[in-house]
């Protein structure tokens, strides 16, 4: 039988179908999470340093289209022309968009300095934050064995004003964000035992160990508020982000079970701290497993919830799909510390993360070191190499590269810069593989991934 459709359900069956189509265009197109056919290739890699011991720790694309590069170094020699001794010292090596040195300074005194951090300013200019030694030289303070020391640069790297924050014991400096009012927020860690409970302004908890710390500054650097949070043991902050209610979520690792900790999961985990705008601890989450679990970098996504980065051992507990002897482990987390999802990325060895960045995409950059040579890493030139590790926003695999040569070769830190092309930074002792030159013992490692 032949069944005829009538005239007038064909124009609504075209449209139904043309609108299907449509709606198939945009929505299954537009904010697909299929990981798109993309080969990176690798524009340049470059190493600077003298003879001795030189680290990138961070890289942030900056307004003008360059990037600039934070780190430290210990040479004197070659490529470090402003510097007599042979302690660390801050470095920072600004670049254009043409990938062009405009300058290089170094910063600090004649003990060890080193930088951690490093963000652009809304007036242009630069924040650093890492630990110093030293009481001369560019720094006016000490309070002994290392302290926190922000540097508040302008545009040319001159410094505006500097300040130390610390005690008696070995207190560190590892990262620092702008705040809403244009003031600060540093995260780093606090010896307690040694401070002899001395950093926190709110209340005091006399224990032992180091201790996560976050200090709240104005726009001219001086503190506001500063507190402590953690338990008996090792407690280290290495990363936060400001919260839309202006509170602060500080993340990194902890073994301990005791005082702040009430859930450990097993030797270090990943440690989620939530504190309000004036520094009060709201909640506080531990992630991970049986074994050694340690976040290292926090990024908002684009839905207002939080990614997480680290590594990890563990092959049980929260961690659903382990690869090898250790993991680079990525967590999407909401504002209030839940997991929404979990994946973990590398093969057979060592593979563990440093840094994260949210790409133009909405998907995210990943940096570190492996040790593998299968799983999601097919290159390995021998010991650490530097990776980057491109992921979708729903944290799909898309594509890896692999930097390094027979020595070791970490990645610390990752961007994007706003044509899209990729600048990552660590360290270098290797002058093989796809690493031509080393001048020291480490070099700063610089290289460009262009995507085609």
């Amino acid at each position: 039988m032949v069944y005829l459709l009538s005239v007038k359900v064909v124009p609504k069956m075209i449209k139904t179908i043309f609108l299907f189509f449509v709606l198939f265009i945009f929505f299954g197109c537009s904010d697909s999470d299929t990981p798109l056919k993309i080969e990176p290739k690798i524009d340049f890699i470059k190493t600077y340093g003298g003879l001795k011991n030189d680290s990138a720790q961070s890289v942030i694309s900056t307004n003008d289209g360059g990037y600039i590069v934070a780190g430290f170094t210990q040479s004197n020699s070659m490529d470090i022309t402003n510097k007599t001794n042979d302690s660390f010292d801050f470095w920072l090596l600004k670049f254009d968009a043409l990938d062009n040195l405009l300058w290089s300074k170094t910063f600090g005194g004649s003990n060890d300095d080193l930088s951690y951090d490093i963000i652009q300013t809304n007036d242009n200019g630069f924040a650093v934050v890492g630990k110093s030694n030293s009481n001369d030289g560019d720094i006016s303070s000490n309070e002994g064995s290392n302290d926190i020391w922000i540097l508040k640069l302008d545009s040319e790297g001159t410094i505006t004003w500097e300040k130390s924050f610390g005690f008696s014991g070995n207190d560190q400096g590892f990262s620092i964000l702008q705040t809403s009012d244009n003031g600060f927020f540093i995260s780093g860690v606090l010896d307690v035992s040694a401070s002899n409970g001395n950093g926190n302004d709110k209340f005091s908890k006399r224990h032992a160990g180091g201790d996560y710390w976050g200090l709240r500054l104005d726009v001219n650097g001086d503190k506001l508020w500063r507190n402590y949070f953690g338990g008996s043991f090792t407690d280290s902050s290495y990363d936060a982000a400001q919260t839309s209610d202006n509170g602060f979520l500080l993340i990194g690792s902890s073994d301990s079970n005791d005082v702040d900790i009430k859930n450990n999961k097993g030797t270090y985990d990943f440690w989620l701290v939530k504190i309000s705008s004036t520094g009060t601890l709201e909640w506080e989450k531990s992630l991970g497993g049986s074994e050694i679990d340690e976040a290292h970098a926090i990024t908002k996504t684009s839905d207002g919830n939080f990614i997480v980065v680290g590594d990890s051992r563990s092959s049980d507990k929260d961690i659903s799909n382990p690869k090898g002897a250790a993991d680079i482990w990525v967590v999407k987390i909401s504002p209030l510390g839940k997991i929404i999802w979990e994946k973990s990325f590398g093969g057979s060895n060592f593979d563990a993360s440093r840094t994260v960045f949210k790409t133009l995409d909405g998907g995210f950059l990943i940096t570190g070191s492996t040790r593998s040579q299968d799983g999601n890493f097919n290159t390995n030139y021998g010991q650490n190499d530097l990776y980057v590790l491109k992921i979708t926003h729903s944290g799909n695999f898309e594509w890896q590269k692999t930097i390094g040569g027979n020595n070791i070769d970490v990645g610390y830190g990752i961007t994007e810069l706003n044509n899209g092309n990729i600048i990552v930074v660590g360290e270098s002792s290797s002058s093989d593989g796809n690493v031509i030159e080393n001048k020291g013992f480490s070099d700063v490692l610089i290289a460009k991934i262009i995507l085609e």
